[in-house]
This record gives structure tokens, C-alpha cells and sequence, in this order.
């Protein structure tokens, strides 16, 4: 229910309309007050419905925000803002590493594929599945812009009120790994 509010208010919103004129239709044929009021108070839920789903940010809505962030830093070759969110120190020099070898001209996330908050861990963990794609430049010696598609997968921790990453894998969009894929993540 908290993702339907928080993520969905136009369904909500829907619901609760189909519920008002519902009400307001039992008062026309009934002539009963209390449905004409119900009506009404239900009818004046629908932006309230939208004033919370503006306000309340769920697991997901933050993440997503965190992964838009982490590649607004990698475009602009800001490696030690796009480290900033990894916790576990192994995971972090890795891609510090790996930053260090491009000089990004681009950085965006395509699509989004999934963000699975997974129920029951305890941290909180969810897995990001999602395919970005980058322009990036060799820092050793080469000038040639190559434009690489790559999916993405995180495994990320909620630590206290923010997410932070744990592990990362990055993969050819489809087909087996290829020799710039990392290593899998731990399940």
C-alpha cells in the first residue's frame, strides 16, 4: 500500500473518483445525506492523495535519485563523489580503478530495469538492475570517443536514512561476459 500511495497517485486518484461519484450516485438515487458527505470527503482525498505522494519518498524513489546522482558524477569525471556511496572498501577501490582508466564525456542511465527492495533483510538490501550507456575516452594515449552500452547491476544497503552500494557488476547489454565484465555478485 505504501508504494501504491507513495509511487502511484493517479491511481489513487482514479480509485478514489470512482469511490466519490459512486457515493454521490447512491445519494441521487437514495436521497440519504451521509453518502452525499462520504462523497464529498472522499472527493477532497484526491489531492491529498497528491500532496503526500510529492512529499513522502519511498526505498525506490531514493534510489533512483542515487543512481541518477551517481552518473551525474561520472559524467563529469567526479570519481570521488560517484565513490562516495560505496561502502564496502573492496567494491570501492575496484571502481576507482576503473574510473581512473576513462575520461567520460557522457554518462547516462537508459532504462531502468528494476529496483527490487528485498523484504525481510535486515539491513535493509535491494538490487538495481538497469543499462546505461557512456561516451568515454581511453586516458592512456588514445583520443577515439567510443560509445559503450553496458548493463548494470547493483546490490545496494540501506545504512541508517541513505542507500549505499555494496557490490557492482557491470556486463555486455546481452550476451555472455566479455573480458570487461566484473566479477558476480555475491547471492
Amino acid at each position: 500500500m505504501q508504494s501504491l500511495l507513495a509511487e502511484q497517485p493517479l491511481i489513487v486518484s482514479l480509485m478514489l473518483g470512482v469511490l466519490a461519484t459512486g457515493l454521490i450516485f447512491g445519494w441521487l438515487q437514495t436521497g440519504k445525506k451521509q453518502a452525499a458527505i462520504a462523497g464529498v470527503v472522499v472527493a477532497l482525498l484526491i489531492p491529498v492523495a497528491w500532496i503526500v505522494a510529492a512529499k513522502w519518498e519511498t526505498d525506490r524513489e531514493q534510489i533512483r535519485r542515487l543512481v541518477y546522482e551517481i552518473a551525474d558524477a561520472v559524467e563529469k569525471n567526479d570519481a570521488e563523489r560517484a565513490v562516495t556511496v560505496i561502502d564496502d572498501p573492496a567494491t570501492k577501490a575496484q571502481a576507482r580503478i576503473e574510473l581512473a582508466r576513462f575520461k567520460f564525456s557522457m554518462a547516462n542511465v537508459n532504462k531502468i530495469r528494476s529496483i527490487d527492495v528485498i523484504e525481510g533483510t535486515i539491513p535493509k538490501e535491494a538490487d538495481v538492475d538497469m543499462s546505461v550507456k557512456v561516451d568515454v575516452t581511453l586516458k592512456a594515449g588514445t583520443t577515439t570517443n567510443y560509445r559503450v552500452l553496458r548493463r548494470l547491476l547493483l546490490r545496494l544497503q540501506k545504512v541508517g536514512d541513505s542507500w549505499v552500494v555494496k557490490e557492482y557488476r557491470h556486463m555486455p547489454i546481452v550476451g555472455k561476459a566479455d573480458q570487461y565484465t566484473t566479477v558476480p555478485l555475491n547471492r
